[in-house]
This record gives structure tokens, C-alpha cells and sequence, in this order.
């Protein structure tokens, strides 16, 4: 099933000397534990531990939106880990920097950032929201100043490197994710519209770099300058 495709592209993939990251999503701690001890028998490079997906057996509730809640799952999770750790925030919270820290706290080698905001559409015809679970998530261009804003924050916070997203379609927007403090930074939404986006954005941050006579891309991580 899914295990048999993952190793299928693991292969294809390490053949093109790609470091591959995996995104473990669960829905209970159960899940997210047998996630985590099958994907570190597996030849992927690193796990990216969503915790914005919804705990059925709490009510629903995210993993993600308290710093207890967000410690507890990391901690556990990391006892059966052993690959590199990265922690994928929620932005449907009110303090991200303190859920950062304990995400930290709890042993993440990392933290990316964000996931999609709370968002909601109603038929107006209907009266019914367009979509059956009444909200979903919201991502592309329209969310990138939230991203930026909350990745600045966390590496502000952090100790330990900060991957930043949400609505990066540009190598200016890719730019402004490594000058808040991104010492990485993912591609999604955009590459619906243009499969080559990554391409497009690695292409023209070299030309940036070339420009600005900056001979290495690591000089620029966390050079915003606040007024």
C-alpha cells in the first residue's frame, strides 16, 4: 500500500541525490508513534511531524494549538524516531513562538512552518458552506505575510533551524522566508499552476545572489533589520 509506494520513490528519488522528507500526519498518538517507527526503518532522510491534523480521540482537537499538547506529542514521538525531527506548526494558534519553543523543548531537530489557516466559503444559494467539513484550509500568496510574520518569530525564539512556507511562489518571497530566519524553505500551492515554480525560484535567487555580490546564500539568513 502506501509503505510499498514510498519505498518505490525512495528509490527513484535517491538515484537523483535527493534528501527525501517525510510527512507524518495521525490522528491519535497510536498512529503518529507506528508512523515514526516505520518511516525509521525506511531509507528517508528526515520526518516532518505534522501535528495540525485532528486528534479523534480528544474531541477533534489539533495537536498543535497548546504548548502541552505540542511537548507531549514530540517527546513521544521522538522516543521512536531516529531519524532527524522536524516539527510542522499550526498558525491557528494565538502564540506560536511559545509552542515553538516547546516543540524544542521536547527534542525537534527542527521546525517548519505553516500550515494552512482556518478558512471558510458559504454557498450562497444553499446557505451551506461549499465545503462538507464547513472550514478547511486556506494556503497560496494570500497567507504568505502570516508565514512570514510567524517565521520570524519562531527563529526569533529557537535555537534550532526554522524551514519556512505558506504561500511562496517567488524568489522574493523565497528571499524574504531566509532573511526572517529560514534556513530552508518549501514549496506548495504554487506548483499546481506551474509544476516549475521551484525551478523558477531556485533560478532566480541565484540571480539575486549574483547581483547583490553575495557569494554564499547562508549570509542572508536572519538579516531583516527592524525598525
Amino acid at each position: 500500500g502506501i509503505f510499498t509506494a514510498l519505498y518505490s520513490w525512495n528509490s527513484y528519488l535517491k538515484d537523483k541525490n535527493t534528501v527525501l522528507i517525510a510527512n507524518l500526519a495521525g490522528s491519535s498518538l497510536e498512529t503518529y508513534i507506528e508512523g515514526a517507527k516505520l518511516l525509521s526503518k525506511s531509507d528517508v532522510d528526515m520526518v516532518e511531524l505534522n501535528i495540525s491534523c485532528p486528534n479523534v480521540k480528544e474531541g477533534g482537537v489539533a495537536f498543535g494549538v497548546s504548548c502541552e499538547s505540542t511537548y507531549n506529542i514530540t517527546k513521544e514521538v521522538r522516543k521512536h524516531c531516529t531519524k532527524p525531527l522536524i516539527v510542522k506548526l499550526s498558525p491557528n494558534v494565538t502564540d506560536i513562538a511559545s509552542i515553538a519553543k516547546s516543540a524544542e523543548d521536547a527534542g525537534a531537530d527542527a521546525i517548519s512552518l505553516i500550515n494552512t489557516l482556518l478558512g471558510m466559503q458559504i454557498d450562497t444559494k444553499t446557505r451551506k458552506p461549499i465545503l462538507k467539513n464547513n472550514v478547511g484550509g486556506l494556503s497560496g500568496p494570500a497567507v504568505f505575510p502570516v508565514a512570514l510574520r510567524m517565521v520570524w518569530q519562531v527563529a526569533n525564539a529557537v535555537k534550532i533551524p526554522v524551514i519556512g512556507m505558506g504561500g511562496v511562489s517567488s524568489a522574493n518571497d523565497a528571499l524574504q522566508m531566509i532573511m526572517a530566519g529560514a534556513t530552508a524553505v518549501q514549496v506548495g500551492t504554487s506548483m499546481f499552476s506551474d509544476p516549475y515554480s521551484p525551478v523558477k525560484i531556485v533560478e532566480g535567487i541565484k540571480d539575486f545572489l549574483e547581483k547583490e555580490n553575495i557569494d554564499d546564500i547562508n549570509k542572508l539568513i536572519k538579516t531583516v533589520e527592524i525598525w
